[in-house]
């Protein structure tokens, strides 16, 4: 009886992974990939993979298994076009970056847009609405959202929990025989006391390939003392394809010892920023170099880490040689190797101490404050202890405050800190325009942080350390029209574009209206262009019409255009 409820548990627990259906290929092409599961992006793991599609939009994209479509989603960012179909094994296929839905999808979502009065829609859709079997057409490829070239983007996700789950582990048609490729090796001493190369900061090695293995260039045996991470830069690739994808696992040994090791398999939105905690932080924003960490972060929470002793930190106090050796595969098990020789090595060194304000610590609430600036940063934001600095001097004409230089742009947040920064000088009639901007200290360039004034002070979330200060936004956003001329003549046949674009705060929504009805504008923001597609079954044709558009900034500037046109 035992052995049946095992067998039962075991059958449930291969149906809820959705092991048990073959999902077929969302493109009826070879499947060549741009783009792999948990590839490091900015601020985020990417959650799919990248299909490419021969250099061009418009290719039929169809449903990888039966279901039906659950969610739409219209957005001028993230995803830009995106379906959504659930399926019966509890997981749910996402399909994102399309150029159009197939008709009906398309007439659907539409009257929605119209009724909200909203380009961005995203719809849950009812069950019975889109009942699909699998292979389907359901769109057509696209560039839309934030994508940087024609693609498709294309997830498997747990359907209760939201979860993406690796799309390579469901037998998709991609060929890899190549193994991962490494390029440089991290070293980082850990506390004051630790040291690499005799030296207390972080040292890097070209890594080399030969005899079947990677090595450091040179072969070195590299001093190091106390509490010692590695890191490895290095980047997977696909059959047929040279765009850098992501590394699917990891294992650090010592003297053949298993010290660290994780796999990307799934993880949660929720938990994608941790990325900032997986990486180190402070080379990628210096040098734009991602080191995947084989240490982990005390407050580092994502759950993909199998094996961890002492957290990856390796503790070298004996004088004696280690071997040690990184293990990287892709999905696929391709598998790539580094061995190289550490010496632990004690030398005195001198201790700086580089003057701060407060500890900061990671599982607590932190908070500061001066007469002109106050810092609230929630508990779970920061990764580890930081030594919080903080400095302020007189800010440049153009702000109502001084420069608030707040800790380093190196160290990363994982949730918001609110600030708060004193003003002076704000005409009364512009204190409702005043917001935060971060400030780049070395070209003079600021940039719009939100915030709203109350009492004297403008109050804000930043998601990043850096140079602060106070501005106000009181020019509108600019309208430029691409396909009226004079204001009276239309240049295109079927469509009206204008690019819009605003300075500082920028653009919060835009409204159209044709004979004083509202009409449907499409935003690409990769241009700062917006786009009306003429529909005879909303608007009556052959006549002449009276058209005004209404662009608004986040500080509720507004500019108008106006103009009439034969159509």
């Amino acid at each position: 009886m035992r052995n049946f409820f095992l067998l039962i548990i075991l059958f449930l627990s291969y149906i809820l992974n959705g092991q048990n259906t073959t999902y077929t290929p969302p493109v009826k092409i070879p499947m060549f990939l741009s783009g792999s599961f948990a590839e490091l992006r900015s601020n985020h793991f990417h959650s799919g993979i990248d299909i490419k599609t021969q250099g061009v939009t418009g290719l039929p994209v169809f449903s990888v298994a039966d279901g039906y479509i659950s969610r739409i989603v219209v957005s001028p960012t993230g995803f830009g076009r995106a379906l959504y179909i659930e399926h019966p094994n509890g997981t749910t296929s996402v399909y994102g970056h399309l150029k159009s839905f197939r008709n009906d999808i398309e007439d659907y979502i539409q009257k929605i847009q119209y009724a909200e009065r909203s380009f961005r829609v995203d719809v849950s859709v009812p069950q019975n609405t889109f009942p699909l079997k699998q292979g389907d057409e359901i769109a057509q490829s696209g560039n839309s959202g934030s994508s940087g070239g024609p693609h498709l983007h294309f997830e498997i996700r747990n359907t209760e929990t939201e979860e993406p789950l690796n799309p390579l582990k469901y037998n998709l048609p991609v060929t890899d025989n190549t193994a991962p490729k490494m390029f440089s090796l991290l070293a980082a001493p850990l506390d004051k006391l630790s040291h690499v190369n005799y030296q207390n900061k972080k040292s890097t090695f070209t890594i080399v390939f030969y005899d079947d293995k990677y090595h450091l260039k040179g072969n070195p045996t590299i001093p190091v003392y106390g509490k010692i991470g590695f890191a490895v830069q290095a980047n997977d690739y696909f059959d047929n394809s040279w765009n850098k994808c992501g590394v699917y696992s990891v294992e650090l040994t010592i003297d053949g010892e298993l010290y660290f090791s994780y796999r990307l398999d799934k993880f949660s939105f929720d938990e994608t920023r941790y990325i900032n905690s997986f990486i180190d932080y402070k080379e990628y924003i210096d040098k734009r170099r991602r080191y995947q960490k084989a240490w982990k972060d005390p407050g580092n929470q994502l759950p993909i880490y199998n094996y961890e002793k002492n957290n990856g930190i390796v503790n070298f106090k004996d004088n004696g040689i280690h071997p040690v050796q990184m293990i990287l595969k892709d999905t696929y098990g391709n598998t790539s190797v580094l061995e190289f020789n550490v010496k632990s090595a004690f030398k005195e060194i001198p201790v700086v101490e580089k003057p701060f304000t407060k500890i900061f610590t990671y599982n607590q609430r932190n908070e500061w404050e001066t007469k002109n600036f106050k810092i609230d940063i929630p508990e779970g934001a920061l990764y580890t202890d930081i030594n919080f600095q903080y400095s302020a001097t007189k800010a440049d004409a153009e702000f109502f405050s001084e420069l608030h230089i707040v800790h380093k742009n190196t160290v990363p947040l994982q949730k918001s800190a609110t600030i708060q920064i004193k003003t002076f000088g704000i005409p009364a009639l512009d204190e409702s325009k005043a917001l935060l901007v971060n400030v780049d200290t070395l070209t003079g360039k600021f940039y719009a942080n939100g915030g709203e004034f109350k009492d004297g002070w403008v109050i804000g979330e930043i998601r990043n350390f850096g140079s602060y200060a106070v501005t106000v936004d009181t020019i509108p956003p600019a309208i430029v029209p691409l396909s009226i001329k004079s204001k009276n003549t239309l240049t295109e046949s079927n469509r009206i574009r204008f690019k819009v674009s605003d300075q500082l705060a920028g653009v919060e929504k835009y409204e159209g209206f044709i004979d004083g009805k509202w009409a449907l504008f499409e935003f690409d923001p990769r241009i700062d262009q917006i786009v009306h597609y003429f529909d005879p079954e909303r608007f009556e044709m052959g006549k002449r019409h009276e058209f005004l558009l209404k662009v608004t900034d986040y500080k509720q500037n507004v500019a108008t255009y106006e103009a009439t046109f034969w159509k």
